[in-house]
């Protein structure tokens, strides 16, 4: 089926340019010829290449939308993957936990949507990818690791060690720990009582009591010296099938050294500008999150994403626990003038496409797949996705009802 879309303000690599782009077999085969096959009206719109979204875990609101009310996995996915088609994301790594806490990030949990998005590929708009998001301290998850980089899942591997940093020392911010698998790492007393305040929230998401996740937590804390055997070996299966690897909330250039060196050539949400910049420095690609973007800020206190992309150090915004984020913060982020709107859309697009080194996709260029969306963006106006296609497909189109915005403006006009 050949398609071509003529009218809209089209962004291509350089430039900003109204001209029409023409879709085959899902690919883009022409920009800038005369209209082939089936006419697609896109004037007064934008455009783009489809968002990419590195780290998303807003599917648990789906899995489990109140504390301890789980519903049907299956269900869960299918309304997720709408979710995405309807924010303009075409490919999507789920950040799926796989920790020692029991509850919603169990590794059992993990496994089975894994299955679940391999059993509704065939029924899924997007692409919906994995990112195996491992909590380095769970042994338990290695099983499972083994199976989803098998699997067809195309799956990228993140370190994460929320384990050390709930035991750091209780004066030390989160920001400020140490490399975690360093001997001199500052460690908390586990019969503190200011240890049940911190891992309160975590005891209410595993569904323990208090005392009772403190207790495991000790059990798990007794793994330590194991660790960085078990990162090692982790990491050595994920290069042998070419998983992108990732480290998260590195705090010191040390622990961006120490994942580099293993291959994990991308920095995910580094806390802190020595992390930052000791990426920079080497080449690594940084991520942020889009709802940091979006708000203006850290909620934890960390680095400004608005910040990192002014000053040059991120290559990606990732929905983190939003999917609209990052849409809002391509907006938000334009608004306040931190780039030209080319730059702010690659965040979205190019620069996780380069991330995750999928090179057939990511910008709007002859030969790469038709991962597109159109967008309604009125001056002064938050943008809107009119539509989504996924290797000329359309995931979603959402086009608004003309007799309800001539009403709107009828009303309008009156109250003037």
């Amino acid at each position: 089926m050949t398609v071509t879309y003529e009218g809209a303000q089209v962004y291509l690599r350089n430039e900003v340019v109204e001209t029409t782009v023409t879709v085959s077999d899902g690919k883009i085969v022409e920009i800038g010829g005369g209209v082939r096959g089936t006419r697609i009206d896109a004037r007064g719109l934008i455009l783009a290449p489809a968002l990419i979204d590195v780290h998303g875990d807003a599917f648990e609101r789906q899995l489990m939308p109140r504390p301890g009310v789980f519903f049907p996995t299956e269900t869960a996915v299918i309304d997720t993957d709408r979710q995405l088609a309807a924010n303009g994301i075409a490919t999507a790594y789920h950040a799926i936990t796989l920790g020692w806490e029991p509850g919603l990030r169990d590794v059992a949990r993990g496994r089975e949507l894994m299955q679940a998005m391999l059993d509704l590929a065939p029924r899924l708009t997007v692409e919906n990818r994995v990112q195996l998001r491992w909590e380095t301290f769970a042994s338990e998850a290695l099983e499972v690791i083994d199976w989803a980089l098998q699997a067809p899942l195309t799956p990228s591997v993140a370190f994460n060690d929320h384990t050390s940093m709930t035991m750091r020392a209780y004066d030390v911010p989160i920001q400020e720990r140490g490399f975690e698998l360093s001997p001199d790492f500052s460690i908390a007393s586990l019969d503190d009582e200011r240890m049940k305040k911190r891992t309160a929230s975590k005891a209410h998401r595993a569904g323990l009591t208090e005392g009772t996740y403190i207790a495991l937590l000790a059990q798990v804390w007794e793994r330590r010296s194991d660790v960085p055997a078990m990162i090692a070996q982790v990491a050595a299966k994920a290069r042998t099938v070419g998983a992108p690897m990732l480290s998260h909330d590195d705090t010191r250039a040390e622990t961006r050294s120490f994942f580099r060196d293993l291959g994990a050539t991308v920095a995910e949400f580094p806390m802190v500008l020595e992390a930052a910049e000791a990426a920079r420095a080497n080449g690594d690609t940084i991520i942020f999150g889009a709802p940091n973007a979006t708000r203006g800020g850290s909620h934890i206190g960390s680095l400004g994403a608005g910040d990192m992309v002014e000053a040059g150090l991120c290559d990606a915004l990732a929905s983190d626990y939003f999917y609209p984020a990052m849409l809002a913060a391509v907006h938000k982020l334009d608004q306040e003038k931190r780039a030209d709107r080319l730059t702010l859309w690659s965040l979205v697009s190019a620069g996780p496409a380069k991330a995750m080194g999928l090179s057939d996709r990511g910008e709007i260029a002859v030969g790469k797949r038709a991962d597109l969306v159109l967008v309604d963006w009125p001056d002064g106006h938050a943008p809107a996705i009119q539509g989504t296609w996924v290797g000329g497909r359309a995931a979603y189109r959402g086009v608004p009802s003309l007799q309800t915005a001539k009403t709107a403006q009828k009303i309008l006009e009156t109250q003037i």
